[in-house]
Formats: structure tokens, C-alpha cells, sequence
């Protein structure tokens, strides 16, 4: 059986369609009608990808989103929405979202997207010696392999894109990485991100490892060019 899937979606006739086909493609499937739904249907077995509608009976997937990722901090997210407006692309991006898509969509391009999607936390899984079990940046130790980190010794789930970004920083540490750079590994062309996209990542990151976000000196803003994480160290 392929990797799992959790449908959030009120539409039924949407949401056992797209039941129907992805079973059909080898992905094992759960459905959820409503947040409430997605809460209970989130238990068992680990997830690979929450596929989550926007617009639900008694809430939203934006709000969802962060709910079950703190849950299931593997699984990738897809936003299915009818808002097909700039400002709701760009919550769904900072939210950390694998992929957007608006309703209506061809099937065939939603199963590469998912296709996609699944490869990326493949290959961000894949870690090199250096960067398994728990490592030190700035204030934090980080998890890559729980997509995790812990300040103060409370833990905190970190989205994918937040990992992408904090690992290729930490794998290049002292050295810069250009915005275009950190675009072409976190994200894909079909996300439309912006080197906006990737400065709004990085604050999030300096509040979670520097001791004073206002005066980075673990993530170093490079003028012209991106930014430079100064050290990482084993834990």
C-alpha cells in the first residue's frame, strides 16, 4: 500500500471522488467531512500528506493545518480551495503548505502535485550523517528526522518548509545562500513564491534560534545576496 492520505473536505461527492481515484493510484485514504472530523481521523497510523479544503463547516484549513501538523509533523499539506485570490496563496505559503491548489483541478495535475509533494519530504528525510539525531543552532536543538525543536525545553513542530530551509542553512554553515537558492530547494516553481516568501521564513526561524530576534547573529542577513547561518553544533 502507498503512502497515506487524509481528505479533508465537505464536498462529498469531491471528497469520495477523490477517495475513489486515489485509492485507485495505490494511496491509502481516510476522509474527513469537517475539522472536527479531521481531528478524530488524524489518530492511528502515521500520515504522509494532508490533502485539507480550506472553507470547512466549522472552521478553516489554514487554522487545521497547524492543528494536525502538530500531530503529525511528518506529513506533507496540500490546500484545496475555491479562493483562488493572491492574499490566500501567500497565508497558505507562509503557513508552511507543500502545494495550493484551486478548485476546479484536473486530477492528473493534483496526483503529481501529491506525487511531488511526497518526494520532497522523501528527500528531506534523507539526512546526512551530520545533520541525525539532535543538533544545536543558536538556542534551539532541532530534530530534522521529527521535523521538531526545543527551546527552553518545550518542543515545537517545525512544517517541511521550515525544515528545508533550516537544514540547507545548517548545511552550509558559514557560508551564504542566496534567496534564488533556498527558492529552487524548499519550493516549487508551481508554488509562486517570492524571495518575500523566503525573508517571512526567516523571521520565523530567528524567533525560534536566536535569543534576540531583533539582533540576528545566528541566521546573518548577507546584503544583496540572502543569508549566512554562523554554526551548528552536535548535541
Amino acid at each position: 500500500m502507498g503512502a497515506r492520505i487524509l481528505i479533508v473536505e465537505d464536498e462529498r461527492n469531491v471528497a469520495e471522488t477523490l477517495a475513489e481515484r486515489l485509492s485507485a493510484a495505490g494511496y491509502e485514504v481516510r476522509l474527513a467531512d469537517s475539522a472536527a472530523a479531521a481531528r478524530r481521523a488524524i489518530e492511528g497510523p502515521a500520515l504522509q500528506l494532508l490533502l485539507l479544503d480550506v472553507g470547512l463547516p466549522d472552521g478553516n484549513g489554514f487554522d487545521l493545518a497547524g492543528e494536525l501538523r502538530a500531530r503529525q509533523p511528518a506529513a506533507a499539506v496540500i490546500f484545496l480551495t475555491a479562493r483562488g485570490n493572491p492574499e490566500d496563496r501567500v497565508r497558505g505559503l507562509e503557513l508552511g503548505a507543500d502545494d495550493y491548489l484551486t478548485k476546479p483541478f484536473h486530477f492528473r495535475e493534483l496526483l503529481l502535485r501529491i506525487q511531488n509533494c511526497l518526494k520532497r519530504a522523501q528527500d528531506l528525510a534523507q539526512l546526512p550523517g551530520e545533520m541525525r539525531g539532535t543538533v544545536r543552532i543558536g538556542r534551539a536543538r532541532v530534530d530534522f528526522e521529527r521535523f521538531a525543536a526545543e527551546v527552553n525545553g518545550v518542543w515545537q513542530p517545525l512544517t517541511h518548509k521550515e525544515c528545508a530551509v533550516l537544514r540547507l542553512l545548517a548545511s552550509r554553515a558559514g557560508k551564504a545562500v542566496s534567496r534564488d537558492e533556498i527558492l529552487d530547494r524548499a519550493w516549487s516553481a508551481d508554488e509562486f513564491p517570492t524571495s518575500r516568501t523566503v525573508d517571512n521564513f526567516i523571521v520565523r526561524l530567528r524567533k525560534l534560534v536566536e535569543e534576540n530576534a531583533a539582533d540576528p547573529q545566528v541566521i546573518r542577513s548577507i546584503r544583496g545576496v540572502g543569508y549566512l547561518l554562523t554554526e551548528i553544533a552536535r548535541d
